[in-house]
């Protein structure tokens, strides 16, 4: 049996998986041949080498967040899903990776690359703009305060002078009582 091989670190072996070798050699195949089965198994191989690069991003995702539900579709189009709104997808060259939101103004080109590092950078950008629009969604804000209304000023003219007949009307009450008793 072979030694694995060591990854250009001193004493840091990089273990060699049976998966990697068998995408790349798919991909190999598929560079080599113009048949349209190779050039799909190409692009579903290309789609899981991301998927892999993308573990180590998901990993960090704590589990209560459940916005992201990654995984590859293997329709006509073979799509590495991000979210319910975002994935990726091969270019039409099908060595160009495509991230790509769908939004209710139609579908947006997020990155386009054919490196890898890049891919997972713009995903690891759009992963951490949902989580912050999450906490947002998340916040309660506090209801506005409806302003105290202060009650209408009414003028003080009118209960003055009611006030002031009242008062001379009962003044001259007790003047004619005053007067009566006295007949």
């Amino acid at each position: 049996m072979s030694e694995p091989e060591t990854s250009g670190i001193p004493g840091q072996p990089r273990p060699v998986r049976l998966r990697d070798a068998l995408l790349r050699a798919r991909i190999e195949a598929a560079d080599r041949t113009g048949v349209v089965v190779d050039l799909r198994d190409a692009e579903v191989a290309r789609l899981e080498i991301l998927n892999d690069a993308l573990d180590p991003l998901f990993a960090q995702v704590p589990d209560q967040i459940d916005l992201f539900d990654r995984g590859i579709s293997q329709g006509d189009t073979p799509r590495l899903w991000i979210d319910v709104v975002a994935h990726i997808v091969m270019g039409r060259d099908k060595r160009m990776y495509r991230f790509v939101q769908d939004t209710r103004f139609g579908r947006i080109v997020l990155a386009e690359s054919h490196d890898t590092a890049v891919i997972v950078e713009a995903v690891t950008d759009y992963v951490a703009r949902r989580m912050v629009e999450r906490e947002r969604a998340m916040v309660v804000t506090p209801a506005p305060q409806a302003p105290v209304a202060e009650p209408p000023r009414r003028s003080r003219f009118w209960p003055f002078v009611f006030g002031f007949v009242l008062g001379a009307a009962a003044l001259f009450g007790v003047a004619l009582l005053a007067v009566l008793r006295n007949w």
